[in-house]
């Protein structure tokens, strides 16, 4: 079934239900009296020449009510223009005017009221006119009969009319709140794709500087070093510690860049910027307990021994260490007085298992106002770039958890990094 077909079936119930109702109330009086006269005035017997008249009409006015959907002010026109057909029925005349309140209604859902104002007119008249005839017939005389038909148009169109507009009315409003709530998002989207898009330019920008520096450095030594090898060994030697400098001085600068760019007030030793890793963490939990938090931090495995044999990268460490700060600062705005528990898990070959979660807030503490941040973009981000996964969301007890799996290499030996150690120590 296709999704039109799916939106026009509650449609196409509708009159098929009105019509089984009005026959049902033409039909059972009838029934119970036989072909005699029913408890409505003026109505015919079960089975009479103008009880199928009725019945036929009202077919009509069903088919017209389910195929006129798309032209509501058809429909509200044919199914008053038959009005005048159920005189017969006399006192039994309101069974007709069903189609009529239906029409009436999905006309102005459909549609604005104002410009339906002549057509809804039209139908009034014909209703007040058919009812007033339909009693003319039976014998009702004086200002009864004009009441009445008036009351029965009110009931028929003025009504389904108010109806209509109210629930319209409504509708529109949620339309225009979800409207404005798509806007939003697509705005903070945007917000979020310029920032990050920023940051990767000047990521871009500073690493070609770095790399162009350096790098083109390195490839004019390496050059002069395959000619004065054998011509000149103390010269090659001299270039070879040239060469030796500037790449220790490129990963410094390197190292000392992804910190700057991921934060506006780095850590800072000795005057000299300080990349976070794994070990990190004790300290950045000890320093949250400081703050009030209910923090806990347990580990499980080497990871101390990881944090330091380079099996785990300088940078995926860095991202574990700013997954647990941003989350420990997630929980702090918008879950205050929640116990929090850090988990560091080194146990499995192959992965260490970075975790935190959070509790509900606390009983009387309110969070903090929700403004949309770029905190979990950055998460996200950082693991992409480590080649580690990150799942966060809400735990089953209201409060909330995020989990970073950084994969584990082989540990190399790394000599321009050792050089790197030697030259901080001297």
């Amino acid at each position: 079934m296709t999704p039109a077909q799916q939106r026009r079936r509650p449609t196409d119930v509708v009159p098929a239900v009105c019509w089984l109702l009005a026959v049902a109330v033409l039909a059972v009086p009838a029934l119970a009296q036989g072909t005699g006269p029913t408890p409505a005035r003026g109505a015919p017997g079960f089975g009479d020449a103008a009880w199928w008249w009725a019945l036929g009409l009202l077919t009509l006015q069903a088919v017209v009510v389910a195929r006129c959907g798309t032209r509501p002010r058809a429909a509200v026109l044919l199914v008053a223009g038959v009005l005048p057909g159920f005189v017969v029925l006399g006192e039994a005349i309101g069974v007709a005017l069903v189609a009529v309140i239906v029409a009436t209604y999905r006309a102005v859902l459909a549609r604005p009221a104002r410009p339906l104002v002549p057509t809804l007119v039209a139908a009034g008249a014909l209703v007040t006119a058919s009812v007033a005839a339909a009693d003319v017939g039976i014998g009702n005389r004086g200002w009864a009969v004009a009441l009445a038909g008036v009351l029965q148009a009110v009931a028929a169109v003025v009504l389904p009319l108010v109806l209509a507009g109210v629930v319209g009315a409504r509708r529109d409003a949620v339309d225009a709140l979800a409207r404005s709530a798509a806007a939003l998002e697509r705005e903070r989207d945007a917000r979020v794709q310029v920032a990050v898009e920023r940051e990767r330019t000047a990521m871009a920008r500073e690493l070609h500087d770095i790399a162009a520096h350096h790098l083109s450095g390195i490839a004019v030594m390496t050059g002069a070093i395959g000619r004065q090898i054998d011509v000149d060994p103390e010269g090659a030697k001299k270039a070879v510690a040239q060469v030796r400098e500037q790449s220790t001085a490129m990963l410094r600068d390197l190292r000392n860049l992804v910190v700057l760019l991921r934060d506006a007030t780095p850590s800072e030793a000795d005057g000299e910027v300080r990349m976070e890793t794994l070990a990190g963490v004790a300290d950045l939990v000890a320093r949250a307990r400081a703050t009030g938090q209910d923090v806990t931090l347990s580990e499980t495995g080497p990871v101390a021994d990881v944090a330091t044999s380079g099996a785990v990268g300088p940078l995926a460490q860095l991202a574990a260490y700013r997954v647990v700060q941003e989350a420990l600062s997630n929980a702090a705005r918008h879950a205050p007085g929640a116990r929090c528990d850090v988990r560091l898990d080194a146990g499995t070959a192959g992965r260490v298992e970075v975790e935190v979660r959070n509790g509900p807030s606390g009983p009387g503490l309110e969070p903090a106002a929700h403004e949309p941040g770029y905190g979990l973009v950055g998460m996200r981000e950082r693991a992409e770039l480590t080649g580690a996964t990150l799942r966060y969301g809400p735990t089953v007890d209201g409060g909330w958890q995020v989990r970073m799996v950084v994969p584990v290499g082989e540990v190399v030996a790394q000599p321009v990094a050792d050089a790197t150690r030697e030259e901080q120590d001297r």
